[in-house]
């Protein structure tokens, strides 16, 4: 969000106050329930999804700040048949991003390089002097996400993402379950390939198509008819 976009704190006030508000209604949909797949609590949940993503996003703009809200993914999976006690699992992780500041991305993995002429050896690769690679990582975006990749973890990249020049795209998490641990080695070659989506236990996705359920504005219009 731009800095003439930027929410103000009654923005994030309200949202806050939407989610509460949705919290209540969801809670009341589930005792209220007349059954496993009574559609009132898929609404309420989809209501409490929506205000969270929004309060979310509003938090972050504004006061730089996350909450440790996930969305769960729709039901897209096929019913579990996995062991009903797995001796192990596998835990699936795929994050998307944007390149949105190619010139931050590069700064910051000159900076790493310059600190560590190692990880430029590393991400450059192909035999190339150390003081050449060092220059090829502050003028290639390849390279530089070489780098970056290879200093820091996927989770710290994650929370970090905007001070490295990069945009968030959807991200989702698959925990599935297994008979027995892999061989060393076994899956390494193709990580995704062996998923079984029947040995899912459980899926959390995040998406900006949350969002679209319900923007700042009608959630805003949303607060005032309720006052």
């Amino acid at each position: 969000m731009s800095d003439a976009a930027q929410p103000s704190a009654a923005e994030v006030r309200a949202a806050a106050e939407a989610v509460k508000a949705a919290l209540d209604r969801h809670l009341d949909a589930v005792e209220r329930r007349s059954g496993q797949d009574d559609p009132a609590v898929y609404a309420a949940f989809d209501e409490l999804a929506a205000a969270a993503e929004v309060y979310d996003e509003l938090l972050y703009d504004t006061y730089d700040e996350v909450t440790p809200f996930e969305i769960p993914g729709s039901d897209t999976l096929p019913a579990y048949a996995g062991p009903e006690e797995p001796s192990a699992l596998s835990v699936l992780i795929r994050r998307d991003y944007t390149v949105a500041e190619p010139q931050r991305l590069l700064h910051q993995a000159q900076r790493i390089a310059d600190l560590d002429p190692d990880a430029a050896d590393e991400a450059v690769g192909n035999g190339a002097a150390r003081a050449d690679a060092a220059g090829v990582v502050g003028s290639s975006v390849h390279a530089a996400l070489g780098v970056l990749f290879g200093e820091f973890e996927p989770d710290e990249i994650a929370s970090r993402h905007k001070e490295f020049g990069l945009e968030e795209g959807d991200s989702t998490l698959w925990v599935a379950a297994a008979d027995d641990p892999a061989e060393p080695g076994e899956w390494l070659s193709t990580p995704f390939d062996q998923a079984d989506p029947e040995r899912v236990v459980c899926r959390f996705d995040v998406s900006a198509v949350f969002d679209e359920e319900l923007d700042d504005d009608d959630l805003l219009e949303a607060l005032d008819k309720e006052r």
